[in-house]
């Protein structure tokens, strides 16, 4: 591992509360660009490509995880938190994207992925050896039930029991997701302080800031009492597919402990001291708008979360809006959300939702209209749809365990597509990791850059008034309300107070106007007539009152 240099680089100036408000583009290194030709995506590939993601106009960048692993559920199984995978780079490589990056005005987020590590972790190593090693503790350890069986009812996201054997102890250990993926025991001090040395180290290499991986799996009950079975009708897949029996239960115990608020103070305390700022996953069906509230209420607590509600298989439909923004709203009102309708884990959105270009571009306009922060997932920008992956190609050990009824994570993972008359995009000049689809070509940047109309000039667009309004990034939010299929919403801060009506369908719709002077602005796609407001198919007006 090279020596840390605490002043290679500083974090971004500017002000404490950057991340309200801010745009989040996330960036997968395997599948960003290439460098050396190996198919796979590398830090040196991502620094060379950011100048497209400033471009855009976002704030910050949040790059997957890219430390040393064995790759088995691809960096999310970390086998030493200080050091870059060899695959993606070296810690110079990291220096030199951090400094493009804050050249460029971007500041830079990264995964930290604490709840679990990697069986190959030395601290792992040392625990499964005995109960009496340095690291004895470090893991969740059980004994087995009278019969041999499994300590209770937990199961794990990716399929089977959230437990395994090892004959060195007698005992087995806890594993949320792959069994090569052992739960840290974060009811031991010495994990915790562990845990916040790991972000000093990255807040010394200048990040500002971190996706906080698992956010609620942190702590597990002590007593390993049973989940309680969730009825039928509250099952839903927005976490765990449906085929897996993951939704069958009221995760209260295997997860979302209120020993984790503490814990999250001590962490916001650290990257106080940097300016820094998180966004935590909160991977829950049932609780998680009311966890989301109980992480960011607070000035001692995480800036900001995001739960998978906008992730739904279902299109979010403006009633369904409404139902999620109100129970945020009753649950906690000075929560600070960050949403996103894609990302790494989750089908793309064109295809979970069936999308035309014209309704890609109401969400995007959408998006930058809500109350909270953004995350964009890379190749969204370019309306790229969900790849569909042959077995034989398929990498994600996820979908192998559910193929066919689920096929994984890897048809959102494919590489970007920079170039259309090139077999890999302009990826790599090797054979990409993931193969990239025919129909992602014709979707490529350079061929995006020269259409006026394409989706990656109107994300642009979106997000330059994003920024041009204050009320947009920082404001408040009231009045929201479905009427069939629009949306509205009004967005007031720093002297602008701003209508938003979206009409979420292929048709026309009219909506009723709040009292005043209201005059459309920059890319409205309707204009008042009376007290009426008329929005042709997947419409977005925003209007301005002026009296």
């Amino acid at each position: 591992m090279q020596a840390s240099d605490p002043n290679a680089n500083r974090q971004l100036p500017g002000p404490a509360d950057w991340w309200r408000g801010a745009v989040i583009y996330q960036i997968y290194p395997r599948s960003f660009q290439d460098t050396n030709g190996d198919g796979i995506g590398d830090l040196a590939g991502i620094t060379a490509r950011l100048d497209h993601v400033a471009g855009l106009g976002v704030d910050a960048i949040w790059i997957s995880p890219f430390f040393t692993s064995p790759m088995k559920d691809f960096g999310y199984d970390v086998a030493d938190y200080r050091d870059v995978d060899p695959m993606f780079g070296r810690l110079a490589d990291f220096d030199a994207l951090v400094a493009r990056a804050h050249a460029l005005g971007l500041r830079v987020m990264i995964d930290l992925v604490l709840s679990h590590t990697s069986d190959q972790h030395p601290w792992f190593q040392d625990s499964r050896a005995g109960r009496d090693g340095a690291y004895a503790d470090w893991y969740v350890w059980a004994d087995p039930k009278p019969d041999g069986t499994v300590p209770n009812n937990w199961p794990a996201v990716f399929g089977g029991p959230a437990w395994a054997w090892n004959g060195k102890r007698m005992q087995y250990y806890l594993h949320n997701f792959l069994a090569s993926q052992p739960d840290l025991n974060f009811h031991n001090p010495a994990v915790q302080d562990a845990m916040l040395d790991v972000a000093d180290f990255w807040l010394k290499r200048g990040v500002d800031g971190f996706r906080l991986d698992t956010i609620n799996f942190y702590f597990h009950d002590m007593k390993l009492r049973d989940n309680p079975p969730l009825p039928p009708g509250d099952r839903n897949g927005s976490v765990a597919p449906l085929v897996n029996p993951y939704n069958w239960q009221e995760h209260i115990y295997s997860k979302n402990r209120p020993e984790n608020i503490e814990f999250l103070r001590r962490f916001r305390s650290l990257m106080d001291v940097y300016g820094a700022a998180a966004v935590g996953e909160v991977g829950d069906a049932q609780q998680g708008l009311a966890l989301m509230g109980q992480y960011t209420s607070g000035d001692d607590l995480m800036q900001m979360c995001y739960s998978f509600d906008f992730l739904s298989g279902e299109r979010l439909t403006a009633p369904m809006i409404e139902g999620i923004l109100g129970r945020l709203m009753a649950a906690a009102p000075h929560a600070w959300p960050c949403w996103a309708i894609s990302n790494h884990d989750m089908p793309r959105h064109i295809s979970r939702w069936g999308l035309s270009d014209a309704g890609a571009k109401a969400y995007a306009t959408l998006l930058m209209c809500l109350r909270g922060s953004v995350c964009l997932y890379q190749g969204e920008e370019l309306g790229l749809s969900e790849a569909d992956i042959a077995y034989d190609d398929l990498q994600d050990p996820y979908g192998r365990e559910f193929w066919p009824e689920f096929k994984g994570r890897d048809g959102c993972r494919t590489p970007m597509v920079w170039v259309q008359d090139n077999r890999a995009g302009g990826f790599t000049t090797g054979k990409p990791w993931l193969p990239v689809p025919s129909e992602h070509l014709s979707r490529a940047v350079d061929r995006a850059e020269a259409d006026a109309d394409s989706l990656l000039h109107h994300y642009r667009r979106a997000l330059a008034l994003r920024h041009r309004h204050p009320a947009l990034t920082k404001g408040e939010q009231r009045d929201l309300r479905a009427d069939g299929d629009i949306l509205s919403f009004r967005r007031t801060g720093d002297g602008e107070d701003l209508f938003i009506a979206a009409n979420l369908s292929a048709h026309d719709a009219t909506v009723a106007m709040p009292a005043g002077v209201w005059a459309a602005v920059d890319l409205s796609d309707a204009s008042p007539s009376g007290n009426r407001l008329t929005l042709a198919a997947w419409a977005v007006a925003i209007l301005a009152r002026r009296g």
